[in-house]
C-alpha cells in the first residue's frame, strides 16, 4: 500500500531541471500532497518551463502553491503594474528573457496562476506554511500588511536567536512562535555559497530555502517524518548560467 505523504518544497527560482530531479529522488507519487513555498521564478533560464511544469503537476497531484515575493514581482511586470529595476537585477532579467519566447495565451495562463497563489496555508494540525513570515504578535489573522507574508525576514531571524533551552512557558518567549505547532518558510537562503546546505530548524520554524538560486540544491521535506531529499546543486544543472550568483 502506498502511503500518503505531505511534502513541502523550498524556493525553486525557475530551476525546473532540479525540481524534476528532486521529485524522482523523493519518489513522489500521485498520492502525495505537495506544498510549494513560493519563488517559482527569477534565477535560472527556465521560468516559463517551471510554471508550465507546475500547472501540469497540479493535474495529477494535490498541490498548494504559496505566493513568493519574486512571483509577485513577476506578476507585476507581466501586468504592466510596475517597472522594477531592482527586480531586473535579482533574477528578473532571466525571467523576462524566458517570457520573451512565450505567446499571449501562455502568458495569460501564467497570469492566472500567479493570481491564484495563496499568501499562506494553515493545515488541520495547526502547521503554517508561508513564503517569508509575519510580524503581528497575535498571528497571521491579525497581520496588517499582506505583503509581509512574502517579504518579512524577521520571523526567521527571531527563531534563530531564541535560546534552544527556552520554553514557551518562559516569560520572554516570543509571542509569534507560540501560535502554531510548526511554521514552514523559504525566502531567506540558509546559505548562498554552500552546495550541500540542508533544511534548517530553529525552534518551531523550518526554513526550506537551501539556496537553489545560488550555489545550493533544491529541497523537499516530509513534514511528518522530517525525512528530506535534495537535487544536485542547481547551478550544476544550468551550465554556463549564473543564476543569482
Amino acid at each position: 500500500m502506498i502511503s500518503k505523504r505531505t511534502l513541502v518544497i523550498g524556493d525553486i527560482h525557475s530551476g525546473v531541471k532540479a525540481l524534476e530531479q528532486l521529485l524522482k529522488r523523493a519518489k513522489v507519487t500521485t498520492e502525495d500532497k505537495l506544498i510549494f513555498l513560493g519563488d517559482y521564478v527569477d534565477g535560472w533560464s527556465t521560468s516559463v518551463e517551471t510554471i508550465d511544469f507546475l500547472l501540469e503537476l497540479k493535474k495529477t497531484n494535490s498541490c498548494i502553491f504559496i505566493r513568493g515575493n519574486h512571483d509577485e514581482l513577476c506578476y507585476e511586470w507581466l501586468t504592466g503594474a510596475a517597472d522594477n529595476p531592482t527586480w531586473f537585477k535579482h533574477g528578473g532579467k532571466a525571467t523576462m528573457a524566458s517570457y520573451a519566447k512565450a505567446d499571449n495565451l501562455k502568458i495569460e495562463t501564467h497570469k492566472r496562476f500567479y493570481e491564484s497563489l495563496k499568501n499562506y496555508h494553515l493545515d488541520e494540525e495547526n502547521r503554517l506554511f508561508l513564503h517569508a513570515g509575519f510580524t503581528n504578535l497575535k498571528g497571521i489573522a491579525f497581520e496588517y500588511f499582506e505583503k509581509t507574508f512574502y517579504w518579512d525576514r524577521t520571523l526567521w531571524e527571531l527563531a534563530q536567536v531564541v535560546h534552544p533551552k527556552m520554553q514557551e512557558s518562559d516569560a520572554f518567549y516570543p509571542s509569534r512562535l507560540k501560535h502554531y505547532k510548526e511554521i514552514y518558510i523559504g525566502h531567506t537562503p540558509i546559505s548562498k555559497l554552500v552546495e550541500n546546505v540542508e533544511p534548517k530548524k530553529a525552534k518551531n520554524v523550518w526554513n526550506l530555502d537551501t539556496g537553489a538560486a545560488f550555489k545550493g540544491p533544491l529541497s523537499i521535506l516530509d513534514i511528518d517524518t522530517k525525512e528530506f531529499w535534495q537535487s544536485d546543486p542547481v547551478y550544476t544543472l544550468y551550465k554556463g548560467e549564473t543564476g543569482r550568483n
